[in-house]
């Protein structure tokens, strides 16, 4: 009902459309969240506006818990767990009257117990559900026995399942094993909750830590004793389904967990490899719900969007997606076949690894212990009446040479490489073999991106910065008055980072005759970029740069994320 009347709100603020509300609410019920947090996660508002719309709903203040400083003293009256439990956290105390932040003030249970453990008068204020979550995460530091605690909760929270087999979540209560058991269970739910996009098991001389990648930065999230770590690294093993004798080679393995409240599935790579000290694992969070497959959110200038859709529609050719590890090319492509995915269309994709499972299309793992590589895949989908192909990554001359020849015969092939830039692709396929006349009369486009950190909404500021430095990285001296300078001052809700989610830039390379003609005069890299550049291609630097006019990144991942044009 409390969703209802927020979503009412919202649409008489003028914020949002009845469909959009409703579309939001259908959301929530699948996930059995809150309408505020999925609106935020959908990106249809932000946080101050959702603050906005509760102050309205319960009558009573709003605060925005990120600019409070909590005293220790005041955290300490109510747990943690509590306050994860119930969303809700103290920000001060004044005599008997303890001031608390809700995210749902009209819970009156939560009131009362909160009134029995302080002994104190509650005054309630309201705040979003996010900012109360990120707030206890930087105020209740995490020991390894809150995590063992949350490894006891994890067992009805989640599920652990394999392909072959159910793994046993919990070990009997008197055995030695249980205590890391229950670590490493409240690990993955503690990541899982940060949103993490890793999770790190490190072995050192005189430590032993864990740490999550969040927003592509690494945050140490807790330390273990020292000889827990063998233990630690077996338990993984054998949920991953690996063998635990062997430490002595790099391994890897796979994990699904399915998450009983929200009726989800999380699968997670695991990788391990021996280091001096021990067994390193890292663990790679696979979360279906975070996969972004509208095309118009990834980041794409209109244009490029639009030049994009175009190309993947055509009935042969081929599209490249090119950038390092971790740029979000998988994102990408998942996107693109998304767009694709109709009743009418078969697709058939050779994965290494299979990272999400998406219906309608045809997903094959490779395996070289059976011989199944790219270049066997595609020999075989060639046979199954394909109408796109996708090519996990096109890494030798032999799969190069199948995949230009499916993309030449009426198929539609959609791959990655690592290559810098829009204009480097080229150059590397030579490089492998391919002749030129090959590629200007079978590729279509070449896509080239990186991820740049987004600024923080809820701690974002203006800055003055020197005329110099925008020159340096690029700005022309004319366009400079539009550039309005902001960054993220660090808050709860960033970890005080500054840099809250990332977003994707990108540079688009069609073929067009100018660069086919260059591309067969045999042109070297640099000469190609310039007539790209010429013929109206984007640089990756300049697609940067439009981020940060609009306020959306910052200068320092700007320069990170790109190579100068001049340069």
């Amino acid at each position: 009902m409390s969703s209802n009347k927020l979503g009412e709100i919202l649409i008489k603020q003028g914020l949002l459309r009845p469909d959009q509300v409703q579309v939001a609410l259908t959301e929530a019920n699948r996930n059995k969240s809150r309408l505020g947090p999925t609106l935020i996660t959908m990106g249809l508002l932000k946080d101050a506006q959702i603050l906005r719309a509760l102050e309205k709903q319960y009558a009573i203040p709003g605060v925005d818990v990120s600019q409070f400083e909590i005293d220790q003293s005041v955290t300490g009256i109510v747990n943690r767990d509590f306050c994860e439990k119930n969303c809700v956290i103290p920000l001060s105390k004044a005599g008997t009257t303890l001031v608390v932040a809700f995210a749902d003030p009209s819970n009156l249970q939560v009131r009362d117990d909160l009134r029995y453990i302080s002994k104190c008068k509650i005054q309630p204020i309201v705040a979003t559900e996010s900012a109360i979550m990120q707030a206890i995460a930087k105020y209740y530091a995490i020991s390894t026995d809150d995590l063992v605690s949350k490894g006891i909760e994890a067992e009805t929270e989640l599920q652990f399942t394999n392909n072959t087999a159910a793994v046993e979540v919990g070990g009997s209560s008197d055995s030695d094993d249980a205590p890391v058991v229950k670590f490493v269970n409240g690990i993955l739910l503690e990541a899982i909750r940060r949103r993490a996009s890793d999770i790190h098991f490190e072995p050192y001389e005189k430590k032993y830590r864990v740490r999550f990648r969040v927003d592509g930065g690494l945050i140490e999230a807790a330390s273990p004793p020292m000889n827990s770590g063998p233990a630690i690294s077996s338990r993984i093993k054998i949920m991953s389904k690996m063998d635990i004798a062997e430490k002595r080679r790099p391994q890897d393995g796979r994990l699904k967990i399915k998450l009983n409240k929200e009726n989800r599935d999380m699968d997670f790579r695991v990788n391990s490899i021996p280091t001096m000290w021990g067994e390193k694992i890292v663990m790679r969070l696979l979360d279906k719900t975070n996969l972004q497959l509208d095309m118009t959110k990834l980041g794409f200038e209109e244009e490029d969007l639009k030049l994009l859709k175009n190309t993947i529609h055509l009935p042969q050719g081929m599209v490249l997606i090119t950038g390092p590890t971790g740029s979000g090319k998988t994102t990408t492509i998942y996107s693109a076949l998304f767009e694709v995915n109709q009743p009418d269309t078969n697709i058939c994709t050779a994965e290494d690894p299979i990272e999400f499972n998406l219906e309608g299309i045809n997903q094959v793992q490779m395996n070289p212990d059976i011989d199944l590589n790219f270049s066997t895949a595609l020999r075989a989908f060639l046979r199954q009446d394909p109408d796109i192909v996708m090519v996990g990554e096109i890494r030798d001359l032999e799969t190069a040479e199948i995949a230009f020849k499916a993309a030449s015969t009426g198929h539609m092939v959609v791959s990655t490489l690592h290559t810098n830039d829009a204009p480097a692709t080229v150059n590397r396929l030579i490089e492998m073999g391919i002749a030129p006349y090959i590629i200007t009369s079978t590729l279509n486009l070449v896509v080239a991106q990186r991820l740049v950190g987004r600024i923080c909404e809820s701690c974002k500021e203006a800055v003055e910065v020197p005329e110099a430095a925008l020159l340096a990285i690029g700005v022309p001296k004319v366009d400079i008055p539009k550039f309005k300078i902001h960054r993220g001052r660090g808050c709860g809700t960033c970890n005080n980072t500054g840099i809250k989610g990332r977003m994707a830039i990108y540079e688009l390379m069609p073929m067009t005759e100018k660069i086919k003609n260059a591309v067969l005069r045999n042109v070297s890299v640099t000469e190609l970029r310039q007539i790209a550049r010429d013929s109206g291609v984007r640089t990756l630097r300049r697609a940067a740069l439009l981020k940060l006019a609009r306020g959306q990144t910052t200068i320092e991942e700007v320069i990170n994320s790109s190579v100068k044009d001049s340069e």
